[in-house]
């Protein structure tokens, strides 16, 4: 994995906007903002202005956007982040097993992950959270499943190409069992390419989350997400066209930000693929 000297400028560039975006949804809030949550009925539907307490102006009930988009995003990072481990543990076991088997067993796995990526998966973490209720564990291992399929490809590979490396052929002649030469060997070594590939799934996590939260079936009110953030920004578009801008954006700069982070350092692993 590249050290951070190595950094590619890009990512370097992404990196500090992602600490921002960070350290405004945590650190904000401790500069006394206003309680998200709680309705200023003196200011129902204002508009963004630096001379009030309401810099990103009110919804129609008073509440704070910028409150509320720096709680939306501390709710959609978390979960975001909490699924993408979840996908990275299923896909880095899978894909490490899988590749290291070999022969059928091999191939049954990647029949098995083609079938997976075949389902309607989104449909059915919808019908899902229907059916069960919003909950926080069902909703993380909702959006885990849904994007580890691609990781657990990659790791296939990177597993099936170091089989034949020789300090894992020299690990099984001395005697190392299968558990064995995937615990110290396997997985230390596709580990820095699983937490490169851990910025490239991470955004969709957070888009999932988002989309599921725009249809209502992420947490619980009080709580609100930025997905949620959007769906209730394009209610008042009309008479209140901040309540979705500014959420909006602050949902697209944090996926661009991940998407060109995990593009660098993707490429930095893969000088063929930078000088293609």
């Amino acid at each position: 994995m590249p050290t951070t000297q190595a950094l590619p400028r890009a990512a370097r560039i992404c990196l500090l906007v992602l600490a921002a975006l960070a350290a405004a949804c945590w650190g904000l809030p401790l500069l006394g903002l206003p309680d998200p949550q709680r309705p200023d009925w003196e200011f129902l539907s204002n508009a963004p202005s630096l001379a009030s307490a309401h810099w990103f102006g009110t919804d129609a009930i008073g509440r704070d956007i910028l409150s509320r988009t720096l709680a939306g995003g501390r709710l959609s990072l978390t979960i975001g982040m909490l699924a993408s481990l979840i996908a990275l543990v299923v896909g880095l076991g899978y894909g490490a097993i899988a590749g290291y088997a070999g022969g059928w067993f091999e191939r049954v796995m990647v029949r098995g992950l083609d079938v997976l990526s075949a389902l309607p998966f989104l449909l059915i973490v919808i019908l899902l959270l229907s059916l069960f209720g919003r909950s926080l564990p069902l909703l993380l291992g909702a959006i885990g499943g849904y994007v580890w399929i691609d990781l657990a490809r990659v790791m296939r590979a990177e597993a099936a190409r170091l089989r034949e490396a020789p300090f894992v052929l020299a690990a099984r002649a001395a005697g190392a069992s299968f558990s064995q030469v995937l615990r110290w060997h396997l997985l230390p070594n596709l580990l820095p390419l699983a937490l490169v590939y851990l910025g490239l799934i991470l955004p969709q996590a957070i888009l999932v989350e988002s989309f599921l939260g725009f249809l209502g079936l992420s947490v619980d009110e009080p709580s609100a997400s930025w997905g949620t953030l959007l769906y209730e920004g394009v209610q008042e578009l009309d008479s209140a066209p901040w309540t979705l801008l500014f959420p909006a954006l602050f949902l697209v700069t944090t996926l661009a930000a991940f998407q060109f982070l995990g593009d660098s350092l993707r490429d930095g692993l893969d000088p063929k693929r930078s000088n293609a």
